[in-house]
């Protein structure tokens, strides 16, 4: 812009240099016509005065260098010439100043030579006997007179070219400078050209938008960032290329790298072939999903297609860490063949003590002892059946789920008359010390903590062993305690006894009737009351389990 108006200024000032000397050089020439055709008619005022008085006396001695004084008798014919020979020049009368001096007096005429490129004016006077006196001088055209002013006018133009670029440089620079000072974050406050004031005003008006949709756009960004950061899965948005627009927190964390990984292509992350399929797939349109292990972990990833005007602009990657699903699948793949075999073997042996006596191939005095057996395992398939029942609503949070205050030591007293025939049964005595615990919580799941633990505690004890209940009511929390004398728990055993259907001791387990669930129902209710457990036993020396109930738990 600077420069458009230095060479407007630039060629607006030559052109006005040059129309001034076109109408100086006009008026000058007219000027300097007038003065000599002025000067021209004097002198022949003069001459026709002198010629009068002398005669031809008065052309003896004339000395003129540059003005033709020519005396013309009344019938045309030169009686006198200063630069010719009277005697050989033609007639005059026809010229017109001559004819117009013999008319009235006194004429006036110019006349164009383009051989000398000159122009000639003449002033004629009529004498008293009728003569003519003509006086004639050269005149030169505009073309020879700017011929002659070339240096000065040479001169002129320079000094105006340089002052033209000189101030065209100044006032380019002071035009563009308030300009250049615009501060279009603020446009309100500018003070420069009121011409500019309608831009000023839509630019703030614009900005205005802008920033209204900036604000919005990052109020949508926030909340986008916010839902997918805060979502378990990992959302991984893509371009057409493959390259990371963003990636969440939990995609950040399942494929282990870090949130500044945008802008790089997701293949220098992760190269493996099932990756470049899933993506080859979502560029051609199609929606599509794939599993794949990272470090031993299992994620299925589902990529989708973000279409726009008919073509694929991006992907959509979500990723799911499906180790929890597969091995809560396997454990559900385990927990049927445990419930099938352990519903199997009492059905083995029912169904065999009953074809025995069907057949009557028992003893009379041995029918009460078969009926007997036959009982023993239908109550374990009851008790098992129950346990499972049990499992499965607190698996599910469903059940008598209804809270009040309990107090764990009278729940304890009840656990321990209920307990205390099985207890002498297998001569093994049980105690509580403490005191009143009271809490919220679910009566019923509270009590089959206490019962399973303690039935635990007594299978699995020795003769003449014991098992030790305590209360405690802490300023945070209730805790229950439960120990025992027992053969104890090996080491490497101790982080899957709380897993369904596992036994320590398979052969000592079904002895004393276990269902394999007791403490599977014991860590689910436990969890429901948001109930931290804690198992330390030595083989041969016990086991002791602490559950610790919190003032404030949350709700199921």
């Amino acid at each position: 812009m600077k420069k458009h108006i230095f060479r407007s200024i630039c060629f607006v000032a030559i052109s006005v240099f040059l129309a001034s000397l076109v109408l100086i050089m006009g008026v000058l020439y007219d000027y300097f016509s007038r003065t000599q055709q002025t000067q021209l008619r004097v002198q022949t005022q003069l001459v026709a005065q002198a010629v009068e008085h002398e005669g031809m006396a008065y052309f003896r001695d004339l000395s003129l260098d540059k003005t033709r004084v020519t005396w013309i008798a009344a019938d045309g014919s030169v009686l006198y010439d200063s630069q010719s020979n009277a005697d050989t020049m033609e007639n005059h009368l026809d010229r017109a100043e001559v004819q117009q001096a013999l008319a009235t007096g006194t004429g006036e005429s110019s006349r164009y030579s383009s051989t000398l490129m000159e122009r000639q004016l003449y002033a004629a006077q009529r004498l008293a006997d009728g003569t003519v006196i003509r006086l004639s001088g050269a005149h030169l055209s505009l073309p020879s007179l700017a011929l002659m002013m070339i240096q000065p006018i040479l001169i002129a133009a320079v000094i105006a070219v340089v002052l033209a670029l000189v101030l065209a440089m100044r006032l380019a620079k002071r035009i563009v400078k308030p300009l250049n000072e615009l501060d279009l974050d603020k446009p309100k406050e500018n003070k420069g050209y009121e011409e500019l004031q309608p831009l000023l005003d839509r630019v703030d008006s614009q900005q205005r938008q802008l920033k209204c949709q900036e604000a919005e756009l990052k109020r949508k960004q926030l909340e986008f960032e916010t839902a997918t950061d805060n979502m378990s899965e990992g959302v991984v948005l893509l371009n057409e290329q493959g390259i990371i627009l963003s990636i969440n927190k939990a995609a950040s964390r399942l494929l282990s790298v870090s949130k500044y990984c945008v802008g790089k292509d997701i293949l220098l992350l992760n190269n493996s072939f099932a990756l470049q399929e899933l993506l080859r797939q979502a560029k051609g349109g199609a929606h599509c999903e794939t599993a794949m292990q990272l470090d031993g972990i299992d994620y299925q990833l589902n990529a989708s297609p973000v279409i726009s005007d008919g073509a694929v602009t991006g992907i959509a990657l979500l990723i799911f860490d499906i180790s929890e699903k597969e091995k809560a699948e396997q454990m559900r793949r385990e927990f049927t063949a445990n419930v099938s075999h352990e519903l199997k073997t009492p059905l083995h042996a029912i169904s065999g003590y009953a074809e025995l006596l069907q057949n009557g191939m028992v003893k009379a005095e041995d029918t009460e002892k078969f009926s007997g057996r036959i009982y023993a395992e239908a109550q374990r398939m009851i008790a098992l059946v129950d346990d499972i029942i049990n499992l499965s609503h607190l698996d599910e949070g469903t059940g008598d789920t209804q809270r009040e205050e309990v107090d764990l030591y009278a729940l304890a007293e009840e656990v321990m008359r209920i307990l205390q025939p099985a207890a002498e049964e297998a001569k093994v005595t049980l105690s509580l010390t403490g005191g009143p615990a009271v809490m919220t919580g679910v009566p019923a799941l509270l009590h089959g903590i206490i019962y399973n633990l303690c039935d635990n505690a007594i299978k699995y004890n020795r003769k003449n062993g014991s098992v030790s209940i305590r209360v405690a009511q802490t300023d945070s929390a209730a805790v229950l305690s439960v120990s025992d004398t027992g053969i104890g728990i090996p080491e490497e055993h101790t982080q899957r006894v709380f897993e369904r259907f596992y036994r320590v001791d398979k052969s000592h387990s079904k002895e004393v009737g276990g269902t394999g669930l007791g403490l599977s129902i014991v860590k689910h209710a436990a969890k429901l009351h948001n109930a931290k457990i804690e198992l330390h036993s030595v083989v041969d020396g016990g086991t002791t389990v602490t559950v610790t109930f919190p003032k404030q738990e949350g709700t199921i």
